[in-house]
């Protein structure tokens, strides 16, 4: 399944993204899908994730009560929300379709789309 992140931008410290996944095959809805970020000199983390039929969602310590991941199968699209945004969330933005019930793990997954560049100004 190919993937397309797109929703990042340049914004103020506070201020809300909504980032996207888009899938290309249908068969997207038999994938759990998840959010990673990468911030320079730093390695890949995971920030949030969604079973492949929305019933289940973990987002990480570092973002919960402020990032939102949500699906929409009919559209083949993820979405993850970001509210008050922080500098310290700057990052590369990737999403990744997979079967592994590890969801915060990149070995989890077995694809990925490139990368949408998150910039939170202070």
């Amino acid at each position: 399944v190919q993937l397309q992140a797109s929703g990042g931008g340049v914004v103020q410290a506070g201020g809300s993204l909504r980032l996207s996944c888009t899938a290309s095959e249908r068969t997207f809805t038999n994938y759990n899908i998840g959010w990673f970020r990468q911030a320079p000199g730093k390695e890949r983390e995971f920030a949030a994730a969604i079973t492949f039929s929305g019933g289940g969602t973990d987002v990480a310590d570092s973002v919960k009560g402020r990032f939102t991941i949500s699906r929409d199968n009919a559209k083949n699209t993820v979405y993850l929300q970001m509210n008050a945004l922080k500098p310290e969330d700057t990052a590369f933005y990737y999403c990744a379709a997979g079967n592994s019930w590890f969801l915060h793990r990149p070995t989890g997954y077995s694809y990925w789309g490139q990368e949408t560049q998150v910039t939170v100004s202070s």
